[in-house]
């Protein structure tokens, strides 16, 4: 005979219950009841422990027949759940849980077990424990009228997706009724499943419903339900797209609640309200509007320090669990209100979401629970929260997809916002002005920095040349990079950098600040100046023309770069373009996106350079294997050798693109001639799906990055249009010096003379008629681009922000003087004797 628990959070209740329970019983013949509830004989609540051993007591009273628990409300079911942890694998496994109702239920389970049912088959009578009042009283219809189906309902109701909201034929449902209980199927095609914001979506829709009752299970994975109104229950379900989830709702509004999640299920869980072309979902990248910052390579202003994982060991205990309780309340009301502001300044973009999604996080039973249980046992309130949060971390990190075991991060970011707020860490102000400090500059974050509000940046790791220092150069922010522990300053402190000149200094006397003012000032009038004649052509004084184009990563900073003065763009960093995407883009999105970019340009030519991937450029919709030094690997095309596929996509859009405006396509990390040719392959497979051949006028070309393809530049170019050479990656190979060594950042220079050498030799052994371009970090500082051209170089591509001072830095000087220049350059012995060359 099977056993019986009741988790209650009164214990005179669940007493009650079992003593009344047990009167309709005869003779004493019914299963065994153990009661886990209330936490003493006054105080109301629940212990996940107290169950774990009511079961286990129940288990052994059964011999292996198995475990029904009945629950009241709320943390009740949390703690069954977490009880079914605690216990042992196989009795776990012959355990379940029942959403009946508690007093009917138990009392139809210890009648139905008395006559030797099997588990299954008692929870299934208990969960019909309504139906004798239901019937008399008839007042638990939903709210819209419709009543619940009745007993076995043979004929219950069967929707196909033809017949939901919308005709979406992406979701499958089904809903059926089990008693007083409505069931509904769907599928899910969201991409990676319910992560965070769908399932913050999905709790959110539950809980404005407060009088349901709301579970949901994987079906494909089998795992028990769990209660809808907890985020990180649902999420750990772990539901990947095209998985099946089963809702079982009940209580007065269920038929409200089962077409609510119709509907939601039906757009998506709110992941496809910008659907692409094609119907198929299109991620919003991560970036904040263009917004261009002061262009001056230097800045003064308060830090902004971006605080890690606080110290726990700060925490002051009180020793008073109802004092610890408090405390923590009030941090998790704190670091809601904290982010709900984040949120609202952020309306309308993939940010705001996430932060509502922390905010769900914060009111999670399932964190939150744990944490009052530990206060209650003596924990601190910081200690209580660390484990809770940590513990639920971990169990994602366990999950198979590795979508969603990033889903730890997000745990962790609430658990360190709210361990801040308990040691009255202050957080960094979103709406301040000032230099933000960070350990290391990542593409991400450089992407979604406010120029607005940044002034600058400066990092304790990293170097000069790394992408998330480009990046952010390229919006106008300077960036010192490499600084160690003299920038790990607290925020408020007053700094000053200049990414030109390398200095960086912590709170500034008045001298120095006024020196700082005063170089601000002077950069700003030659600015200034240089604006004004931003649109004309870039001629030096004995009549020699040199194109200067723009680095861009999406359409906004193309049009600011037309805005700029540039001639088109010398490289589009695709890569860039769809960050932030899960999955690779199709062929028509990506035409979207380039036709984009083009039409901001205002028809001026476009470099397309194909997905430069690999090192410090990761892909999210491709996956690379761990090496052991990424820089010398698989980076660039390179890549795609065994992804032809991807690449293949991507230049069947550059063709599209290029049949109807300028365009040149342009293969990154090419060292061989067999490399050259295995591109050129797959461009001709790529441009016979949209035509009879390659676009006409569809310019080819490659990057110089490596020194081999420098060395053998005749034989590279035999079939090409032009090349590009970048300077960071060249600089870093000729150099032997990984650019994200900030201890030999010292040594990475663009105008080392091996360096220069080497655009010379390429210069002097293209191929008749090849185009030589700079599109590297170098062609966007004024004082190196003459230097350039002295070399041979015939077009220069930099960050937008500085193509009105290369312009003016040209028009200065005439071709004879900069070839003069050039070849003193390559006397000389360091590139410190340079840089002193240019200074003159």
């Amino acid at each position: 005979m099977i056993g019986i628990v009741v988790v209650s959070h009164s214990r005179a209740l669940g007493a009650a219950a079992a003593a009344l329970a047990g009167e309709m019983v005869q003779d004493g013949s019914g299963p065994v009841i153990e009661v886990a509830a209330g936490l003493d004989e006054t105080t109301t609540g629940t212990d996940a422990t107290a169950v774990a051993e009511a079961i286990g007591r129940a288990d052994a009273a059964s011999a292996g027949d198995g475990v029904l628990v009945l629950v009241d409300l709320g943390s009740a079911v949390l703690s069954a759940e977490m009880a079914l942890e605690l216990v042992d694998a196989e009795v776990a496994g012959r355990t379940r849980l029942s959403s009946a109702p508690l007093v009917e239920g138990l009392v139809a389970a210890a009648v139905t077990a008395a006559a030797g049912v099997d588990v299954m088959g008692v929870a299934a009578e208990a969960a019909r424990g309504l139906d004798a009042k239901r019937d008399h009283v008839g007042d638990l219809e939903p709210q819209d009228g419709a009543a619940f189906p009745a007993d076995g309902a043979a004929d219950a109701t069967s929707r196909s997706a033809a017949d939901l909201p919308g005709d979406e034929p992406q979701v499958a449902a089904d809903t059926v009724a089990d008693d007083a209980e409505l069931r509904l199927q769907v599928s899910v095609d969201t991409p990676h499943g319910l992560h965070a914001r769908p399932a913050a979506r999905l709790v959110a829709l539950v809980n404005r419903h407060p009088s349901a009752r709301v579970r949901v299970s994987n079906v494909e994975t089998g795992q028990r339900p769990v209660d809808a109104r907890s985020l990180s229950a649902v999420a750990r379900l772990g539901v990947l797209e095209g998985h099946r989830v089963e809702f079982r709702v009940g209580g007065p509004d269920a038929q409200q609640v089962v077409d609510d999640l119709e509907q939601l299920a039906a757009a998506g869980f709110g992941d496809r309200a910008d659907a692409a072309v094609a119907g198929r979902p299109r991620p919003t990248p991560r970036r904040s509007p263009w917004v261009v910052g002061s262009g001056l390579g230097a800045a003064i202003g308060p830090a902004l320090r971006r605080t890690v994982a606080p110290d726990l060991t700060a925490y002051q205990d009180s020793g008073e669990p109802a004092r610890e309780r408090e405390r923590l309340d009030r941090a998790l009301e704190t670091a809601g209100s904290d982010l709900m502001a984040l949120a609202d300044g952020a309306e309308g973009t993939d940010a705001a979401e996430m932060m509502r999604a922390h905010v769900v996080l914060l009111e999670d039973p399932s964190l939150i629970g744990p944490a009052y249980d530990g206060v209650r046992e003596g924990l601190s309130a910081a200690r209580a929260w660390h484990e809770a949060t940590q513990r639920v971390a971990r169990e994602f990190e366990t999950l198979s997809d590795s979508y969603q075991r990033d889903r730890a991060q997000d745990v962790r970011s609430a658990m360190h916002r709210v361990e801040r707020a308990l040691l009255g860490l202050p957080e960094a102000d979103p709406q301040a002005l000032g230099i933000l400090v960070v350990d290391e500059l990542d593409p991400a974050t450089a992407i979604v920095l406010d120029p607005d509000r940044v002034l600058g940046v400066a990092t304790l790791r990293g170097g000069d040349t790394g992408h998330g220092v480009l990046i952010a150069r390229a919006r106008g922010v300077p960036v010192l990079p490499g600084l160690g522990e003299r920038a790990a300053v607290p925020t408020g402190t007053v700094v000053a950098l200049d990414e030109r000149r390398g200095t960086f200094v912590v709170d500034p006397d008045a001298d120095e600040r006024a020196s700082f003012e005063r170089l601000l000032d002077e950069r700003g009038q030659i600015r200034r100046e240089a604006q004004v004649h931003a649109g004309a052509p870039a001629v030096t004084t004995d009549g020699h023309r040199v194109v200067v184009k723009a680095n861009v990563s999406d359409s906004e900073e193309a049009r600011h770069a037309r805005e700029q003065g540039a001639e088109g763009s010398g490289l589009v960093r695709t890569e860039v373009l769809f960050d932030g995407w899960d999955r690779a883009p199709t062929v028509t999105e990506q035409v979207h996106a380039l036709n984009d970019v083009a039409r901001a340009m205002g028809g001026a030519p476009l470099t397309i350079r194909t997905w430069d991937i690999g090192a410090d450029k990761p892909l999210a919709f491709m996956t690379q294997q761990p090496e052991a030094n990424p820089f010398l690997g698989v980076r660039g095309l390179r890549s795609f050798r065994e992804h032809a596929a991807l690449l293949v996509d991507q230049l069947d859009a550059v063709c599209r693109v290029a049949r109807d405006r300028p365009v040149q396509v342009m293969f990154p990390m090419i060292g061989t001639v067999e490399e050259v040719d295995w591109a050129l392959d797959r461009l001709d497979e790529a441009a016979a799906r949209s035509g009879p051949g390659r676009p006409e006028g569809l310019g080819v070309g490659i990057m110089i990055e490596v020194p081999a393809a420098a060395l053998r530049a005749e034989a590279l170019t035999s079939r090409l249009d032009f090349v590009s050479v970048g300077t960071n990656d060249l600089t870093q190979y000729t150099l032997a010096v990984e650019r994200g060594n900030d201890s030999l950042a010292w040594l990475l220079d663009p105008v080392d003379p091996a360096v220069l050498r080497l655009i010379r030799t390429l210069c002097e052994e293209v191929a008749e008629g090849v185009v030589v371009g700079v599109c590297g970090a170098a062609a966007g500082d004024p004082l190196v681009a003459g230097l350039l051209v002295g070399l041979g170089v015939d077009e220069l591509s930099a960050t937008a922000v500085t193509v009105p001072e290369v312009k003016a830095a040209l028009r200065g000087h005439n071709l004879v003087d900069l070839q003069d220049l050039a070849d003193r350059a390559l006397r000389c012995d360091s590139a410190a004797e340079v840089r002193a060359l240019l200074a003159r």
